[in-house]
């Protein structure tokens, strides 16, 4: 049976503590981001991860992405990578999650399969908590897959049954994140989201969209 903690009855702490222990027992949790809910694991453990893909009916092609509380805990995760860095800078925490190359020791359990993975730290002080307390979590939105991602407007709309679900309410932007990938030393957008193509040229110079074609800054 899932348990659901609501943030208006508890502290911060003690919702945080709650999480950890069911991670730390191999359980999956639905947790609020600052973008949308999200679905979440020990990243280490396999029977976890494949435990997400089951729930959401997730297809095995498509990645978990790392939560961190910090942008300090994620940089060491993408080790002399300017582009990140430098993204990171200017946007994190927020709603951007930056796809590196998969350090070996990031399970490519969590990547299905793929030699990199995406990054995130979310701007959302009950999520920060929470990842302060539980580590790193490998997650994914905390939908169906195929549905609309769930962005907290009531827990009565069906959920996948995970162990844990904390009820933060809406979340601030209910719209998900930019995924930008910088494994191959170009910044190219995966996915459109809070953050747009503009903001990101800003940054960064020569972008990639999503259909192939160059941002401003490129042509």
């Amino acid at each position: 049976m899932t348990r659901t903690v609501d943030s208006k009855r508890l502290r911060p702490s003690a919702i945080a503590d709650a999480v950890a222990t069911v991670v730390g027992r191999g359980g999956v949790v639905i947790f609020p981001t600052d973008t949308v809910y999200g679905i979440g694991c020990d990243p280490v453990r396999a029977e976890s991860v494949e435990r997400i893909y089951a729930l959401k009916s997730r297809p095995r092609s498509k990645p978990l992405a790392l939560h961190f509380a910090s942008v300090v805990e994620m940089l060491e995760y993408a080790p002399e990578n300017a582009l990140a860095a430098a993204l990171a800078e200017a946007f994190l925490p927020g709603p951007l999650t930056v796809i590196v190359k998969r350090p070996s020791y990031v399970g490519a359990f969590v990547t299905a399969g793929l030699p990199s993975v995406g990054l995130r730290v979310p701007k959302h002080a009950l999520c920060q908590a929470i990842l302060e307390r539980s580590g790193p979590l490998a997650a994914t939105s905390a939908n169906v897959s195929g549905e609309p991602a769930f962005v907290g407007k009531g827990f009565a709309r069906d959920l996948p049954a995970a162990d844990l679900r904390v009820d933060d309410g809406p979340t601030p932007l209910g719209v998900e994140s930019t995924v930008v990938d910088v494994s191959e030393n170009e910044t190219r957008v995966v996915r459109e989201g809070a953050i747009s193509v503009g903001m990101l040229e800003r940054v960064v110079g020569r972008v990639v969209r999503p259909d192939g074609g160059a941002g401003e800054a490129g042509r």
